[in-house]
């Protein structure tokens, strides 16, 4: 059936895409799962929120212990149509960029960590300043926005002088770009959507931690992956029986020339990441970058 073979696209793209792509599936399908059950209530005359509220993260810390388990899935939420839009194109265009620097790995662990440090960061600001004393018992965080920021400073701090290509507006460096976000959060605090701006700004900070700390050989993300890898059980292979097969003298010559050329390959990307280390982005040759961008893949 026609649907079949849609389900089974789906999953065969999720499975072979990247993290950047995995992520926004699931972001997507979240947003999709829980408009059509929004509607569905609806139509019973119910109130979605009583449901939803479950999900996203309150201010109101004794809200909070009720449902711990919002401080991961309120990364995953989205209030409308434009609030996941500009949030998956933003995760889609720095997602690529950080997997220039950095590890699949590290992004998926980035993604969680800007989102805690987000939330966390939220739930103080709420609690601790007078400001928002009557709006804690009301408000509910959501959105993807905290990881993405996170994302996004961390590629910044790697690689600042990194050019970003904008419409209407030219190139501009990454780091500028990073710093006008943080700036526009800063100055956003006390708006409408003050938490928001405040989780963007935890998200900031987790992003320069994982950047600062990696290049001095601490990967903040790495219990993040731990975990994730336990549930996943990624760790844990399923071994496959090798089966028998009949081995000809000629092709050991063959995988002698596969492994030599496999070596030869691993060598050159060390050459291009040591290079990478000592004399940034932009010393790279076109063809060192292509090279790169094309390990990054595999």
């Amino acid at each position: 059936m026609a649907v079949d073979r849609f389900i089974t696209d789906l999953r065969r793209k999720f499975t072979q895409g990247d993290i950047v792509i995995q992520l926004l599936y699931i972001n997507v399908a979240v947003f999709l799962v829980v408009a059509v059950c929004n509607v569905v209530i609806t139509l019973f005359n119910l109130s979605p929120a009583l449901w939803v509220n479950w999900l996203e993260l309150p201010a109101w810390p004794e809200t909070f212990v009720r449902q711990p388990w919002s401080l991961l899935t309120y990364m995953f939420l989205h209030a409308d149509v434009f609030h996941i839009l500009f949030n998956m194109l933003w995760l889609y265009w720095f997602g690529r960029l950080f997997l220039n620097f950095f590890s699949s790995r590290h992004l998926r662990g980035l993604y969680i960590l800007g989102g805690i440090c987000g939330g966390l960061l939220y739930l103080v600001s709420y609690n601790v300043f007078p400001y928002f004393e009557d709006k804690v018992y009301h408000s509910f965080l959501l959105g993807a926005s905290a990881s993405v920021l996170a994302i996004v400073v961390a590629a910044g701090v790697r690689e600042p002088d990194y050019p970003v290509q904008f419409m209407f507006v030219g190139t501009v460096r990454l780091k500028y770009v990073a710093v006008f976000m943080v700036v526009l959060d800063l100055l956003f605090m006390t708006s409408s959507n003050g938490g928001g701006h405040i989780a963007h700004l935890g998200g900031a900070l987790s992003g320069w931690w994982f950047a600062a700390g990696l290049s001095k050989g601490h990967d903040a993300t790495k219990w993040i992956n731990q975990v994730l890898d336990l549930f996943s059980g990624m760790r844990m292979p399923h071994r496959k029986r090798r089966p028998k097969m009949e081995v000809h003298f000629g092709d050991k010559q063959k995988d002698y020339d596969f492994n030599a050329r496999k070596k030869e390959r691993e060598a050159e990307v060390d050459r291009i990441l040591d290079k990478l280390r000592k004399s940034g982005y932009g010393s790279l040759t076109e063809e060192e970058k292509k090279r790169l961008f094309d390990a990054s893949k595999k």
